[in-house]
């Protein structure tokens, strides 16, 4: 086993720098989740209602990742990342100032676009910067980091909410995000996306498209299965007892559990591999969702970092699994059509889990979330021959 060299001080700093982007970013969208309960008791939505919202915020996040990839290339990848970060400071500033659905609705519309710079980007600054066998490893830190945002802002989001409301609140948080944009600027203006070769080091990195699709789809399902979870889950806690800084606990209990789920399965994908990895945590997500719903409050709360655990484990696997499927120049525009699933699923999945809510209930919805994480299992099981075409 060849043991690669420490990363020169430039690709430290792309990682701190991009890592530090992707909390930022995965902590604006899942505040959102503590905002949606907020947003039905003001203006009396429905499931499907909330989950159209979700929607709106998804499918901007969709439709922009592709784009984002390809001005990268046009203007630079640091320039469009802070551009977009200025833009979810001007979506959550609209929201916040008018205060109304319409506000809202466009807000979250501005936000989903540029917080769909942040992936494609990032991570192809963190594989040019780490070039060879050290991309999995570095795109799993980054993976990692956008749990400690999740952690944080969600959290943040409820408390200060609680007091000052949710108005108050987003226009706080897009200072957060004018802030975070300066940071980026001053801290990545001189990285390149172009991958840097090092001889003996290529990671396998060659085209199977086949893979690469299967991957994609499996990434879906995944996606499917935890946007759902996540957007309803907070209606669920409501209905065991919760008041609002409780559901932001809540939420960082689960985050921290997926924090550390990104650690664990690293370790674990070592020893088990990847299909190995991804069955173990899908029917783990399915069996601890069934658990949680008949659940108090007080054992909720203790179960949710072990969900957690599991349901964003299989995220790290996948992401750092892409350079495995595709060369090094075509891993841009594959990060972003990558990116973009999962956006995609992100603005579908809640939609249709409410309206199936609306219809038979809350707990049954979840259920049906639960069970569809098991779709990916026979999906990751046919992925196995590509991983051995590539030994």
């Amino acid at each position: 086993m060849t043991v690669a060299a420490a990363p020169p001080a430039s690709g430290r700093k792309t990682l701190v720098v991009c890592g530090g982007a992707h909390a930022l970013h995965d902590g604006f969208t899942d505040l959102l989740n503590v905002l949606y309960p907020l947003l039905q008791a003001q203006f009396g939505l429905s499931y499907a209602a909330i989950g159209a919202l979700k929607a709106v915020y998804s499918s901007a996040m969709a439709a922009g990742q592709i784009p984002s990839g390809f001005l990268a290339r046009k203007w630079g990848g640091v320039k469009i990342l802070v551009a977009g970060t200025l833009l979810v400071a001007v979506g959550y500033g609209l929201a916040g100032l008018t205060g109304t659905m319409y506000g809202v609705v466009a807000g979250l519309l501005l936000a989903g676009l540029g917080g769909s710079t942040q992936h494609p980007i990032a991570s192809s600054l963190i594989s040019a910067a780490f070039s060879g066998l050290r991309s999995r490893a570095a795109l799993g830190t980054y993976n990692f980091t956008g749990d400690v945002g999740k952690v944080a802002l969600p959290a943040l989001f409820a408390l200060v909410a609680a007091t000052f409301g949710w108005q108050t609140t987003l226009i706080m948080i897009a200072a957060i995000a004018v802030a975070g944009a300066g940071v980026i600027l001053a801290g990545l203006q001189s990285q390149s996306m172009a991958p840097k070769a090092e001889a003996g080091k290529a990671v396998a990195g060659q085209d199977r498209p086949w893979a690469f699709r299967l991957l994609f789809f499996i990434h879906i399902s995944d996606s499917l299965v935890r946007t759902g979870f996540l957007v309803f889950l907070p209606f669920l806690l409501r209905n065991k007892g919760a008041d609002l800084p409780t559901i932001g606990l809540a939420l960082s209990l689960l985050f921290a559990g997926g924090a550390a789920g990104k650690l664990v399965m690293g370790w674990i994908g070592t020893h088990l591999g990847v299909v190995m990895s991804v069955v173990l945590t899908e029917a783990a997500t399915t069996l601890l969702i069934f658990a949680l719903l008949p659940l108090d409050l007080t054992p909720a709360l203790v179960l949710l970092p072990l969900v957690g655990l599991m349901l964003n484990g299989t995220s790290s696997v996948l992401y750092g699994t892409v350079p495995e499927f595709v060369t090094p120049e075509k891993r841009t525009h594959a990060f972003a059509v990558f990116y973009t699933g999962g956006s995609i699923a992100g603005a579908a999945g809640p939609f249709f889990f409410g309206m199936l809510g609306d219809v038979v209930g809350l707990v049954p919805t979840m259920a049906v979330v639960a069970v569809v994480a098991l779709i990916t299992v026979p999906m990751v099981l046919a992925l196995k021959p590509a991983f051995k075409a590539g030994a």
